[in-house]
């Protein structure tokens, strides 16, 4: 029976052949296309999926690839990525997140005739997958499962769903809900109520906070930091560790050091043990957090922040004279009118952080072009079995600026 044959994986993890997608597919497997596909010929880096829900749930796209291969792939994905603007680089081991180590995650939640649904929206549409188990998250996250139906119980419309955003923290659960009803008095008064009940840290409503039982702190190095409700973290405490020592490691002893796109102080925080910072950011309550966990933490050296929407002005020359290094963790759009201004610079290292290689290579490409090297690239995997791969780069310039 001929079938169809399994080139290569698209962005999203799809199998590429005969023309089209294929999910859950692998290269050099022989297929019959369906949904799911017929493996006629299986490749020999396949494996059974770990989680009952896989294919229906739309959160894993890869649980049927081996971790060898996934490694292999991610890698390969940002080498591509490079190689499409002429660059290359050596490649640290990748670091990859365990199981069960997401300590956020969006549920969907909605109103029906028959009662609530909660769980995960399915592969490619708005179906609501029931999930009873997930090799993803933290222990214990799908325990707030009742807590979660009764917020959408009280809070969603019948016309449209909720997301909610629940965030593991150092005081218990943290809870931000959007799409829902106005939060009028009575709403307000049983979600208050509702989150003393499950002892949760914080409830937020449209990132207005409706109960603060406990600070839900995140600990950044030695700080302890209370983000804004909704507020961007790191999925994994493994993850944010391995970006945090790739950016340590890429800047060395720099004694002055400007972090750029620098949230609630992920890698400001950490760095500022040993050097002064400058962190830069658009959202003045990230910003408001990090400075605050700065000033009640203990041993940490000067940092000074900036609210600043660096798509629209970023950093100039003069602005960056006088520091050791950068540090850059833009959005997935990259920052390419910053990386103008640094390949105009005479910053010496820069340490580059990426959720998008393709737009990392953009940036790179600029930085190269203007006499940095690109030292060494590693591959941060904390969103296993998706096609999703972040990096850490060091730059060093090699002809002044």
């Amino acid at each position: 029976m001929d079938g169809i044959a399994i080139e290569r994986l698209g962005h999203e993890g799809d199998g590429v052949g005969g023309g089209g997608y294929h999910p859950f597919t692998l290269p050099g497997e022989t297929i019959l296309s369906g949904d799911p596909p017929k493996i006629l010929t299986p490749s020999p880096d396949r494996v059974a999926p770990v989680c009952p829900h896989f294919g229906r749930c739309g959160g894993c796209a890869l649980q049927h690839a081996s971790d060898d291969f996934l490694a292999r792939w991610k890698q390969a994905v940002v080498e591509r990525a490079l190689a499409a603007r002429g660059l290359s680089a050596p490649f640290r081991p990748i670091a990859v997140s365990p199981p069960n180590s997401r300590r956020r995650a969006t549920f969907a939640g909605r109103r029906t005739k028959k009662g609530v649904q909660i769980g995960f929206h399915g592969r490619g549409s708005d179906r609501i997958e029931d999930v009873t188990t997930c090799a993803l998250v933290r222990p214990g996250m799908l325990a707030l499962r009742p807590v979660l139906e009764e917020i959408t119980r009280l809070g969603a419309s019948r016309k449209g769903g909720l997301r909610l955003l629940v965030t593991e923290c150092d005081g218990g659960w943290d809870i931000d809900v959007s799409g829902g009803k106005p939060l009028e008095g009575p709403l307000a008064a049983s979600l208050a109520a509702l989150a003393g009940r499950a002892d949760l840290a914080r409830l937020s409503w449209e990132g207005e906070v409706v109960a603060l039982i406990r600070p839900p702190a995140q600990v950044m190095g030695r700080a302890r930091v209370v983000p804004p409700p909704g507020a961007f973290l790191q999925a994994t405490p493994q993850g944010e560790a391995a970006l945090v020592a790739a950016v340590r490691d890429a800047v060395g002893d720099a004694g002055r050091i400007a972090d750029l796109f620098a949230g609630c102080g992920t890698f400001a925080l950490p760095l500022a043990e040993r050097a002064e910072v400058l962190a830069v950011e658009g959202d003045g309550g990230m910003l408001a957090a990090l400075e605050k966990g700065w000033r009640e933490a203990e041993g940490l050296k000067a940092v000074r922040i900036e609210t600043r929407d660096l798509f629209r002005r970023p950093l100039e020359p003069l602005e960056l004279r006088g520091f050791d290094a950068v540090v850059i963790d833009p959005p997935r759009a990259g920052c390419e009118a910053q990386a103008a201004r640094l390949a105009a610079s005479r910053v010496p290292v820069i340490a580059a952080v990426s959720c998008n290689p393709v737009t990392f290579a953009r940036d790179a490409q600029a930085l190269v072009a203007a006499g940095y090297s690109l030292d060494w690239v590693q591959v941060v995997d904390q969103f296993r079995w998706s096609g999703h791969a972040e990096l850490v780069a060091r730059l060093s310039r090699t002809v002044a600026g």
